[in-house]
């Protein structure tokens, strides 16, 4: 989260520079939640491109999202140590670079290590960037600023998916991070000259700061994300890496919380957890990210991997469900501030997700049409409305004081995260899925059944009419079959994982129980956050 301050009245701006810093902050926030969803329809570009496997292509997306988790809860240390202008700046540059770097990637590993260190960057745009543009507005006119900045956070998920199937269709999958790179110089440059840092109190000494919560952390979260990725190609804990990084992923965890739970300066205050409301929160907002990007991730593969659609069109796909999302938001705030319990909002949006997902488990074929997803992917807009900023207020709801920043860093982190092991899983499991569905199918094709001789038969005569022998023709056959089984197998496997992901949401209803209503409102500016 960004530094707590006391409120500096020399940070307030009218006019024309006040334009200019709003831009700015919005131009930035928009570049760090564009680049999180305009990868989603050129992964299989880019698979080809580097030849890479769909597991491996996943961690274009999961290595800058764990970058952005990890370096959230430093940005109040850095921002206090190097002044918030100064910082913000750095972090367009390091954004800027990377992106470049990752249009000039030659092989898959490249690419994700430029991800991360773009994610690094990119981390502390959106939480700096609501701060600023806060600050450089009165406090009479703090709604209009928090509205300002919201749209821009909306419209960003919206832009990603069409603007990158737009670019990797008319020129290809690199020009997606150059792009970034005109903005970014200009973002810098404006920042530099227009933007102020506020005046800090005492700076935290370098020897306080929390280096060894801060590797825990890291260690933690790439060991746990590596075995997620690659178990299920490595026969998981058969596999020596396997079992190291776990053991990793387990000590980590344990030696984060510790110090996290001793250390006099903790990178992260894990003691704001001891709120029940925040705890039941973080797992529903580890839910919701998990559900989010899943599915955001999930819908562009099977139809581009599955149906054959371009980038472009998959990309348009998308906008209904998002526009649908950000039509919900200001619905959704009007009815917390009338009064309506977060608890029924959240857990009819539970509901609605599942419904969008049994849809889905319903509909996916060989052959299923953007008229058949439409209404589904209304649903999850539908769905995803009522739970981002009920589950974010519901969890900061009975906090008080600095606690609600720092539960909303929380929230935040966890949503993330959740987004990050989402993708993670749900590739596991397609493999997997699929895997299992082939062996079935094939169990239950008899090369003396009358059905399956006469689709090979069918399959031969339309080769010899193209032009080959019987011999070949009749190998082609089999090979077209079992390509038929293989894509059946798929499209099973997609199925599995839309109706999983439901019920995940529709065993969150009963939590919603446990949570109390809290007595006092949540500042939304928080719980932007």
């Amino acid at each position: 989260m960004a530094a707590t301050v006391t409120q500096d009245d020399s940070l307030v701006e009218y006019g024309f520079r006040r334009v200019i810093i709003t831009i700015t902050a919005v131009l930035c926030a928009l570049l760090e939640i564009v680049d999180t969803t305009i990868v989603n329809v050129a992964l299989n570009e880019m698979r080809g491109s580097l030849g890479a496997t769909l597991t491996d292509i996943a961690w274009v997306i999961t290595a800058y999202a764990i970058a952005n988790v990890i370096i959230i809860p430093m940005t109040s240390w850095l921002s206090q140590q190097f002044g918030r202008r100064n910082y913000f700046a750095v972090s367009i540059v390091v954004f800027t670079v990377a992106s470049f770097l990752c249009g000039n990637a030659t092989n898959i590993w490249e690419l994700v290590l430029f991800r991360f260190i773009q994610g690094m960057g990119g981390g502390a745009l959106l939480v700096t960037a609501q701060t600023i543009i806060t600050e450089s507005y009165p406090a009479e006119k703090r709604g209009m600023a928090q509205a300002i900045y919201g749209m821009g956070v909306i419209v960003g998920p919206t832009l990603g998916p069409p603007l990158g199937g737009y670019i990797v269709d008319n020129y290809s999958w690199p020009y997606i991070f150059y792009i970034n790179v005109p903005l970014g110089i200009i973002a810098t440059l404006l920042t530099l000259i227009y933007v102020k840092s506020p005046k800090y109190g005492e700076k935290m000494k370098a020897n306080q700061v929390d280096w060894w919560g801060i590797i825990f952390l890291a260690s933690f979260i790439g060991s746990l994300q590596y075995v997620l990725e690659h178990g299920q190609q490595d026969d998981w804990f058969a596999n020596g890496t396997i079992v190291t990084l776990s053991v990793v992923t387990v000590f980590g965890l344990l030696a984060f919380i510790w110090r996290e739970m001793t250390y006099k300066f903790p990178i992260v205050n894990l003691s704001v957890l001891k709120d029940s409301n925040l705890r039941i929160g973080t797992i529903m907002c580890f839910i919701l990210g998990f559900g989010l990007y899943g599915s955001t991730f999930i819908v562009p593969i099977y139809t581009q991997s599955v149906l054959g659609w371009t980038a472009l069109e998959t990309g348009l796909l998308l906008i209904p469900s998002s526009l649908t999302t950000a039509f919900m938001m200001p619905i959704i705030g009007k009815l917390i501030q009338r009064g309506i319990p977060q608890t029924y909002m959240v857990a009819l949006g539970f509901l609605i997700f599942f419904f969008f997902t049994f849809w889905m488990h319903n509909i996916i074929t060989n052959d299923t049409g953007a008229e058949h997803m439409f209404w589904p992917l209304i649903l999850r807009g539908m769905g995803l409305g009522l739970l981002f900023v009920p589950i974010t207020t519901l969890s900061l709801s009975t906090l008080q004081g600095k606690s609600i920043g720092e539960g909303a860093a929380f929230t935040g982190m966890m949503r993330q995260l959740g987004g990050s092991f989402g993708i993670a899983i749900i590739t596991t499991f397609i493999s997997r899925f699929g895997q299992q569905h082939r062996v079935d199918l094939i169990s239950h094709l008899n090369g003396a059944s009358f059905e399956v001789q006469q689709r090979v038969h069918q399959y031969q005569l339309k080769f010899m009419g193209n032009g080959f022998s019987a011999s070949e023709a009749l190998a082609k056959a089999h090979q077209l079959l079992d390509l038929n089984v293989t894509r059946q197998a798929t499209i099973l496997s997609y199925m599995d994982v839309f109706m999983y992901l439901g019920i995940l949401f529709l065993l969150c209803i009963p939590f919603i129980l446990l949570v109390r209503r809290g007595k006092g409102k949540v500042d939304m500016s928080e719980a932007m956050h």
